[in-house]
C-alpha cells in the first residue's frame, strides 16, 4: 500500500470554521461510500460543530493520566488497526500529553500517511513554525504549539478557511467560538481588529506562495515556455546608467496597479566581464528596487535582447520596461537597438513598455573619469597608429609607385587617424615620422635625408601642419568634452543645494557628509568662533579623518564670513573645485542657521505652553480651588457659631463635608503638582522590580468599596516601575473610570501578560469617547463632553499618561465591547517571578492540551 494523502485546512485564527469545513468534507466522503473515521475532533462546544459530527464514525479517544488529571488523546493504535481510508484529525500542530508515542500531533499524522490512510487536518498560520516571531511581534503572544512549514508544504491539498475580521469578531461576540466569560478579554487582546488583519494576510500570502511554487513546479515538469500572465510579474531592464532609477519607479507604479506585482530588475553583463555600467549607480539601484519590495537579478549574456527576453520567460514575467535608448541618431546604422529587438521577438505574450527619460539620445557612454580628456584605450591605440603606422605603410608603398601626391595624402590619413584616436601628442609623433619617411622613401634624392626640389620641403611642411591642426581640434575637442561634462556636474550639486535650501531638507552632518562623498575627502568639519579672538568650535562633523580643530590644520579651508570655515582633510583639491566647494560652505552655514533658528522656535513654543499652562492653572484655581475651600470655610463657620444649638447627626454631617471639601483640595494640589513636575520636566522616576499586586490595590483607596472589581494575577511578571508614580497614575484611572461608569456597574482593573511587557486595562461601561477625541482626553485642561465644572480641572489623564512615559511605558484609550471607555496601561515586563514558575507551568499544561 502506498503512502496516504494529506489534505490541510488553514485558516489565520480560531473560529473561522477550520473543522466545520474538514467535517462538511467528511460528510461528503461518506455519501460517496468513502470509508472515512472521526481520529480526533475537538468541538470546544460550538453546537454547529458537534452537530456536524453526528452521522460520522468516531474512534474512542485514550485517556492519559498527567499531574493527576486524565487528558483525553488520539488513540492511534486503534487508528492504525481500524486502518480506514481517510481519517479526521483535528488541530495539527497540537503537543500530545507526555507519555504519549509522539510528542506531537503532526508526528501521529506522519505514522497515519506511512501506513496508507488518507488524513485531513486543521491548523492555524500562527503555528507554523518560521512564522513565530512574526506572530509575536503581532499579537505578543510566543505559540507554543508549533508544526515545521515543511509537514504543511508536503499536503497535496491545503485549502484556506477564510473569513473577514469583522465577521469573525461578530462571531465571537455571538458566543459562537468562546464561552461569554471569556468574550470581552479575547476580543480586547488576540481578536483585535487589527491582530487578525495582520494573521489573515500571513495566511493569505502563505497560501498564494504555495501556489506559485506549484505553478513554477507544474510548468518546469511540463516544459510551459509560454507565459501565463497568473500574476503580473514586471521585469526592468537595467544598463547601469542613470535612467534606471526613472525605470525601477515606473515599474513600481506598474505592479500597484495589479494584484499581488512583482518587479524584478536585471542587469545583462557581458561574459567575458567587460562593461561600460557605473558599480556605483548599480549599488544605488539595486538599493531602490529593494526598498520599493522587488528583486534585483545580474545576468550574463552576450546577446542582450535573447539574454532578457530568456530571463523574463523564465521567470514568468508579464512585462518589461526599458528605457528609451541613450545612442545618438547616427548609432542606428550598427543595428536597431535592444528595445526594439526585444519589442519584435517578445512575442504576444509579453508586454514590452519604452520609457522616456532624459538620457535619451545623449551617447551611450557614461561620464568619465575627473580630470581624464581621452580614454586610455583611445590613446594607447593613438600612439599605436602614430608610431607604428607609418613605417608599416611605407613597406605596403614599397610595392608600388602611386606618386609622391599620392603617397603624401596616405600618410596625411594615418596622421589624421591618429589624431582623432590618441589626440595631439600620437598626431605629432606621426607627422614627424612620416615626414621623415616620405623625405627618405620618397622626395629626390632617394634613400637620403635631403631634399632636391624645395616644392617638396613646403608639400612636407604642410602635411605637418595638417596634422598638427586635426590633432589640435580633436584635443580641443576632447578638452570641451570634459569641461561640459564638469560643468554638468557642478550645475547638478548646485541645483541640490539649491532644492535643499527651497525644501528646508538636509541636517548639517548629512550635508557635511556629501560634502566629503563628493570630493572624496576623509572629513569635513564646519568650524566657527565667535569674534578673532575666540578659539574655534567644531559645529558639525562627518567623517573618520582626523580632528581638526583650526582650519589652518586642515588640508581643504574654505572661509564663510569671518568666523565660519569649511574644514576638510584627505588631500589638497585643485583650485576649480573651489568654486564648488564655495557653495557647499555656504549652504553649510545657512543649515547651520536654520538649525539654531528652528530651536529657538522650540524653546519659544515651550515657554508659549508654560503660559497657557499657566494661565489655565490659574483659570482652574479661580474656580475649581475655591469650591471646596468655600465649602469648607462655610461648614467651620457654622460649627463656630453659637446661637445654633447643632444635634450630632448635624455635627457629623458638617465634619463629613469638611473632610470632602479637605480629600478633593489634596487631590486637585496633588495634580497640579504633578502637572507641573512633568511641565518642568523634574520628574525622576526610582525605578525597581515590584510585583503589580502589591501596588494597584493602594490605588482603589480613594474609590467608594465595590465600586471596582479587581483581576491582577499573582501569577504576572514583575514589572519595572516607580511605584509611587505607577499608584498615582492607577488612582487617576480608577477614579476617572468610576466617574463615568453607570451606578451598579463596577469598574474592571485586570492585568494580563503579553510579550516582554504588562498591560493594565481599566474598564468602563460609561458612555465612551468618540475616536477623534480619544487623543484631546490626555491634554491638561481638557474634560470630554459636559462635564460639570466640579468634576475636577481635567488633569487626571494627563498627569497618569505623563507618567506612565516617564516610566517607559504607555496610555492608550480603547472602545470597550459592548460600549464604554478602556484604559490600556502598557508596562515593561522586568521577568517571571522566580517562586511562581511551577505555579503558572502548572496552571497552563491544562489549558494547552485543552485546545
Amino acid at each position: 500500500m502506498g503512502r496516504g494523502k494529506l489534505r490541510i485546512y488553514l485558516g489565520a485564527a480560531p473560529g473561522v470554521g477550520k473543522t466545520y469545513a474538514m467535517l462538511s468534507e467528511a460528510h461528503r466522503r461518506v455519501e460517496r461510500g468513502t470509508d472515512c473515521v472521526v481520529a480526533f475532533v475537538e468541538h470546544h462546544d460550538r453546537p454547529r460543530t458537534e452537530v456536524m459530527l453526528h452521522g460520522l464514525e468516531q474512534v474512542p479517544r485514550t485517556g492519559l493520566e498527567y499531574r493527576g488529571g486524565v487528558f483525553p488523546e488520539m488513540d492511534l493504535d486503534a487508528v492504525l488497526a481500524r486502518r480506514p481510508q481517510v481519517a479526521l484529525v483535528d488541530e495539527l500542530a497540537h503537543t500530545n500529553i507526555p507519555g504519549s508515542r509522539n510528542a506531537k500531533r503532526w508526528q501521529d499524522v506522519e505514522e497515519l500517511l506511512a501506513a496508507g490512510v488518507d488524513v485531513i487536518s486543521t491548523v492555524n498560520i500562527q503555528h507554523l513554525e518560521s512564522l513565530g516571531d512574526v506572530v509575536e511581534s503581532i499579537t505578543g503572544v510566543r505559540q507554543q504549539e508549533t508544526v515545521p512549514d515543511e509537514v504543511v508544504r508536503r499536503a497535496e491539498q491545503v485549502e484556506l478557511v477564510d473569513m473577514s475580521p469583522e465577521a469573525l469578531r461578530r462571531r465571537m461576540a455571538h458566543g459562537n467560538i468562546y464561552q461569554p466569560d471569556k468574550v470581552d478579554a479575547a476580543l480586547s487582546n488576540y481578536f483585535r481588529p487589527g491582530n487578525l488583519t495582520a494573521l489573515r494576510e500571513l495566511a493569505l500570502l502563505w497560501v498564494a506562495d504555495r501556489v506559485d511554487a506549484y505553478l513554477t513546479q507544474y510548468r518546469s515538469d511540463h516544459r510551459v515556455s509560454r507565459i501565463w500572465g497568473s500574476r503580473e510579474r514586471i521585469v526592468v531592464g537595467l544598463t547601469g546608467g542613470p535612467e534606471g532609477r526613472t525605470l525601477i519607479r515606473r515599474a513600481a507604479r506598474l505592479a500597484e496597479k495589479g494584484a499581488g506585482g512583482e518587479v524584478l530588475a536585471v542587469y545583462i553583463a557581458r561574459s567575458d566581464g567587460l562593461t561600460s555600467a557605473s558599480p556605483k549607480e548599480l549599488a544605488l539601484q539595486r538599493t531602490l528596487v529593494e526598498d520599493l519590495g522587488g528583486t534585483f537579478h545580474h545576468v550574463v549574456g552576450d546577446d542582450i535582447p535573447a539574454a532578457l527576453l530568456a530571463f523574463a520567460r523564465g521567470v514568468n514575467a508579464t512585462q518589461i520596461v526599458l528605457g528609451s535608448s541613450r545612442r545618438r541618431t547616427w548609432q542606428y546604422v550598427f543595428g536597431p537597438g535592444v528595445g526594439a529587438t526585444v519589442a519584435r521577438e517578445s512575442g504576444s505574450d509579453l508586454d514590452v513598455h519604452i520609457v522616456t527619460h532624459d538620457e535619451v539620445a545623449k551617447g551611450r557612454g557614461l561620464p568619465v573619469a575627473r580630470g581624464a580628456r581621452l580614454g586610455r584605450s583611445r590613446r594607447v591605440w593613438g600612439w599605436l597608429v602614430g608610431v607604428a603606422g607609418p613605417p608599416v605603410l611605407a613597406a605596403l608603398l614599397s610595392a608600388v609607385d602611386l606618386g609622391l601626391a599620392n603617397d603624401m595624402l596616405l600618410f596625411l590619413a594615418l596622421t589624421v587617424a591618429a589624431a582623432l584616436l590618441g589626440g595631439l601628442m600620437p598626431a605629432l609623433a606621426s607627422a614627424a615620422v612620416g615626414s621623415l619617411l616620405l623625405n627618405y622613401f620618397y622626395s629626390p634624392p632617394l634613400h637620403r635625408w635631403t631634399i632636391a626640389d624645395p616644392k617638396n620641403i613646403v608639400a612636407i611642411v604642410i602635411f605637418v601642419a595638417v596634422g598638427a591642426a586635426v590633432a589640435s581640434v580633436v584635443d580641443l575637442a576632447a578638452r570641451r568634452t570634459h569641461q561640459a561634462a564638469r560643468l554638468r556636474a557642478e550645475s547638478e550639486i548646485l541645483s541640490f543645494l539649491a532644492g535643499n535650501v527651497l525644501r528646508g531638507e538636509t541636517g548639517l552632518e548629512d550635508l557635511l557628509e556629501r560634502v566629503r562623498e563628493t570630493f572624496g575627502m576623509e572629513s569635513a568639519a564646519l568650524l566657527e568662533r565667535a569674534s578673532d579672538v575666540e578659539p574655534w568650535t567644531c559645529a558639525g562633523r562627518a567623517g573618520q579623518g582626523r580632528p581638526v580643530e583650526r582650519p589652518d590644520q586642515a588640508d581643504v579651508d574654505m572661509p564663510v564670513g569671518d568666523h565660519m570655515a569649511l574644514a576638510l582633510t584627505g588631500r589638497v583639491l585643485p583650485a576649480e573645485d573651489r568654486r564648488v566647494l564655495a557653495a557647499f560652505a555656504a549652504q553649510a552655514a545657512v543649515v547651520l542657521d536654520r538649525r539654531r533658528l528652528q530651536e529657538e522656535a522650540d524653546r519659544a513654543r515651550t515657554l508659549a505652553e508654560g503660559n497657557r499652562i499657566r494661565t489655565a492653572l490659574l483659570a482652574a484655581v479661580s474656580h475649581d480651588l475655591r469650591t471646596p475651600l468655600a465649602g469648607i470655610k462655610a461648614a467651620v463657620t457654622s460649627l463656630r457659631s453659637e446661637d445654633v444649638e447643632w444635634s450630632e447627626e448635624d455635627r457629623a454631617e458638617l465634619l463629613e463635608g469638611i473632610e470632602e471639601g479637605a480629600d478633593r483640595l489634596d487631590h486637585l494640589v496633588g495634580n497640579l503638582l504633578d502637572m507641573s513636575r512633568l511641565q518642568t520636566g523634574t520628574v525622576t522616576p526610582l525605578i525597581r522590580e515590584i510585583d503589580l499586586d502589591e501596588v494597584v490595590p493602594m490605588a482603589l483607596g480613594g474609590v467608594p468599596e465595590g465600586s471596582v472589581d479587581l483581576d491582577v494575577p499573582e501569577t504576572l511578571p514583575m514589572v519595572g516601575v516607580d511605584p509611587g508614580l505607577l499608584e498615582r497614575a492607577m488612582a487617576n484611572l480608577v477614579e476617572n473610570a468610576v466617574k463615568y461608569s453607570p451606578s451598579g456597574t463596577p469598574v474592571l482593573v485586570a492585568a494580563s501578560a503579553l510579550a516582554d511587557r504588562v498591560e493594565v486595562r481599566v474598564v468602563d461601561r460609561g458612555p465612551g469617547v468618540p475616536d477623534e477625541a480619544k487623543g484631546r482626553i490626555f491634554e491638561p485642561f481638557q474634560r470630554h463632553g459636559d462635564a460639570p465644572r466640579g468634576a475636577g480641572v481635567g488633569l487626571g489623564l494627563a498627569v497618569a499618561r505623563g507618567f506612565a512615559e516617564a516610566m517607559g511605558g504607555t496610555l492608550d484609550a480603547e472602545d470597550t465591547p459592548g460600549g464604554g471607555l478602556t484604559m490600556v496601561l502598557t508596562l515593561r515586563a522586568a521577568g517571571p517571578r522566580p517562586d511562581l514558575l511551577h505555579v503558572a507551568e502548572h496552571a497552563a499544561e491544562p489549558e494547552r492540551q485543552a485546545s
